[in-house]
């Protein structure tokens, strides 16, 4: 056996260190197809790359992972970015990667479809969640680029329509990396820290690449954050971007959105004049029934000659007064009949009427009524009451009736 022989570690660290060296190998994009695609539960995505001919492994671990805007599937054209090494144990190369793309615009629009139904899924696209714009807003903010036409165009149109609100431009960028990261902070910026009654989002025109920035996950998801209604407005009108689902408005160009946040200024003046002139109507006519009001009362009789009112309410009391007496007359006549009726009965039941027609009554020491023999006794003493006087005696004999 030759003394310089390598162990097999030694030999797979060698390929790992001169795979890493190889600068070509250290930053290579590779197209293929996504092949035994496992997305696994520690967020790393494992699978192989393969075309016609050749197929090699790869790993994207976690973090990378998390970066991918769609969702990777078996069969799925791709771009890879990445680097390619051994892996020591195994003795197998394979691509480390970073960055996945979609491979054609047919995959893009693909992941586009797999957002938007995450997202609509998650509620940002419903349609109770929208806001209306405010009727007549003192403040807009505008988030778009500060060289394209559209910026000019939806000035000049706020200028023409309602000179009286204040425009605040936030210029970003609207294409390219990094678009929709700017895109994200300027809205991020009127939210926080320089507030305006609404906002229009967007840009001019372009190709389905150059607007494929207002797709961006975070960007959509910034759009539903906002506490400000957003207008998007991107593009022309056949145009359509996930943004546009999440604004509270969505319109087809940006000057459709400033015709769309602010009232037309002339139309307002002549809706103004319009009021003035039925609110004038209306105080005359009122104004007209009043005074008409006011002649009839003044008309009447008792607001010419005062004392005819006078009369009226003394006669009205004079009239009163005699209904009261005559009411007080008859309640005490009829108290009195009542009166000497019962009087009558009440003297029918006097004892001093009995006593008139020579009976009398026995009360004993105490004056206490004697109803019967059997309360006396020989010796007792009693008073003999008469209708004219007292006998007072005393008891020699008691004898019961047979």
């Amino acid at each position: 056996m030759p003394n310089g022989a390598l162990t097999v570690s030694q030999l797979n660290e060698y390929l790992r260190m001169s795979m890493d060296s190889d600068p070509l190998l250290a930053d290579v994009w590779v197209r293929g197809e996504l092949s035994k695609f496992t997305h696994h539960q520690s967020g790393h995505f494992y699978f192989a790359l393969k075309d016609e001919e050749a197929v090699v492994s790869a790993v994207m671990f976690r973090s990378y992972a998390a970066k991918v805007a769609f969702v990777p599937q078996s069969g799925m054209k791709v771009l890879l970015h990445g680097r390619v090494s051994v892996f020591p144990r195994d003795g197998k190369y394979q691509i480390y990667a970073d960055e996945m793309q979609p491979d054609g615009l047919g995959a893009l629009y693909l992941a586009l479809e797999q957002l938007r139904k995450k997202l609509e899924a998650e509620g940002l696209f419903d349609a109770a969640r929208k806001r209306p714009l405010p009727a007549i807003p003192g403040r807009i903010g505008i988030v778009t680029s500060p060289t394209g036409a559209a910026v000019h165009d939806m000035i000049r149109i706020l200028g023409r329509r309602f000179p009286a609100a204040e425009v605040y431009l936030f210029p970003a960028l609207v294409q390219g990396p990094g678009a929709a990261e700017s895109v994200a902070e300027g809205i991020r910026f009127f939210n926080e820290r320089w507030p305006v009654d609404v906002l229009i989002v967007g840009r001019g025109g372009g190709s389905a690449e150059d607007l494929f920035c207002f797709n961006d996950e975070q960007l959509v998801r910034a759009v539903a954050a906002s506490g400000i209604p957003v207008v998007s407005a991107v593009g022309h009108d056949t145009d359509v971007t996930l943004i546009d689902f999440a604004a509270d408005l969505a319109v087809p160009t940006p000057t459709a959105a400033a015709e769309a946040v602010v009232p037309d200024g002339i139309e307002l003046k002549r809706q103004l004049s319009d009021q003035r002139l039925l609110l004038i109507s209306a105080l005359t006519r009122l104004l007209k029934e009043k005074r008409a009001a006011l002649a009839l009362l003044t008309a009447k009789k008792v607001l010419q000659d005062p004392r005819v009112y006078l009369q009226n309410q003394r006669m009205q009391a004079a009239h009163l007064e005699s209904r009261l007496q005559n009411a007080v007359d008859a309640t005490v006549k009829e108290g009195r009949a009542t009166l000497a009726t019962l009087a009558g009965k009440l003297s029918a039941l006097d004892p001093l009427r009995v006593l008139a027609r020579g009976y009398a009554a026995v009360f004993d020491e105490n004056e206490t009524s004697v109803g019967s023999v059997t309360a006396l006794s020989a010796g007792d003493r009693v008073q003999v009451r008469f209708a004219d006087g007292v006998a007072e005696a005393t008891v020699t004999a008691t004898r019961e009736s047979e």
